[in-house]
């Protein structure tokens, strides 16, 4: 099990430019689950919706991607300890959304998968397992 940030599903939705974490994360879900915070389900929404309105990507083709994308074994954890999120946003400087996906990582001891460099750094930090070594 590993924690998948939404910049990661955003990247496989909008197809972009191949980067070799995306890839490596995708095949790990072959053999592998993703688990996410609820407000994962409203990051990757606004991800297409931002894409929609800068026409980056079609109406049609979100729809699309969205349905693969629901098809892949990513699990939604509903037990975030928001108090526990809000120190963590406090200590390294996050946003209360990022840290959510801290807190789960922390909770679940497992690694966390984003591009976000910040978030990641918080996660050494919090000497969590690294992806690297995990993917």
């Amino acid at each position: 099990m590993f924690i998948l940030d939404a910049s990661i599903a955003g990247a496989w939705l909008l197809e972009e430019t191949t980067n070799p974490l995306s890839e490596r994360v995708l095949a790990r879900l072959e053999d592998d689950e993703a688990a996410v915070p609820q407000i994962w389900h409203l990051e990757v929404r606004n991800c297409l919706l931002v894409a929609q309105r800068r026409r980056r990507i079609a109406s049609s083709r979100s729809a699309e991607r969205l349905a693969a994308l629901y098809t892949l074994p990513i699990r939604i954890d509903a037990d975030a300890d928001f108090d526990i999120a809000f120190a963590l946003a406090e200590r390294h400087g996050l946003t209360f959304y990022d840290a959510v996906y801290l807190e789960l990582a922390k909770r679940r001891f497992a690694p966390l998968a984003t591009f976000d460099k910040a978030l990641g750094r918080a996660a050494a930090v919090e000497q969590l397992p690294s992806l690297f070594e995990s993917v």
